[in-house]
């Protein structure tokens, strides 16, 4: 069974309990997303493997080591989901992007597919699917599904909110995929969104409310 890694880093918490606050401005919430991001980005390459290179310092050569970021692909599950790939993108300028275009019916809550764009060669990349929100998990599931008939090495997903609906439908869904986020709230409503919640990430993102 996959692993679920909650954040409890203090300036995650602290950033995510702001962005939660109703009267955020959308400046102020995209702000704490983008610095939030960051802040996982961190967190969620720990264990990405390292290459020796050697370089020159003002006083001698060394041994040092990088990460390949080409190897690393962030993919984005639209709309939402490039609030988190812009914060990412400035800690891992190297990475690849991809995007899954996924809408939910209002009536089934069930994912609509629209768009699908990968890089090449996915075969040898790390991927990180990146979506602010894991509620009932139906769009999660079905990016992943859509990026694992491309073979890459390892998935991981990340999310700012989730909540134990969305955390039992992923596992049993993809059981070899890690989950990372910075909360596992209460419940869903009936209308499917997480309570206690931020809302709907998209519109509070967008300013479309």
């Amino acid at each position: 069974m996959s692993q679920v890694h909650v954040l409890s880093h203090p300036l995650v918490q602290h950033k995510l309990t702001l962005m939660r606050k109703k009267d955020a401005s959308t400046s102020t919430f995209r702000h704490l997303l983008n610095e939030l991001s960051m802040l996982m980005a961190y967190e969620i390459t720990r264990d990405v493997a390292l290459q020796e290179v050697e370089i020159e310092t003002p006083m001698e050569t060394m041994t040092g080591h990088v990460i390949d970021g080409k190897k690393l692909v962030l993919v984005s599950i639209l709309r939402a989901g490039n609030g988190i790939l812009e914060g990412m993108l400035s800690v891992i300028p190297g990475a690849r992007v991809g995007h899954i275009g996924l809408y939910r019916d209002p009536k089934t809550l069930k994912p609509v597919e629209y768009y699908f764009k990968m890089p090449k060669e996915m075969d040898e990349r790390d991927v990180i699917v990146v979506d602010p929100m894991l509620a009932t998990g139906n769009s999660a599931i079905a990016a992943i599904e859509r990026v694992k008939a491309l073979n890459p090495k390892s998935i991981k997903l990340a999310c700012l909110v989730s909540c134990p609906e969305g955390i039992a439908a992923m596992q049993a869904a993809h059981p070899d995929v890690d989950i990372y986020t910075a909360a596992i709230d209460r419940q869903l409503n009936d209308h499917g969104y997480i309570l206690p919640g931020l809302g709907d990430a998209g519109d509070r993102i967008f300013g479309t409310q």
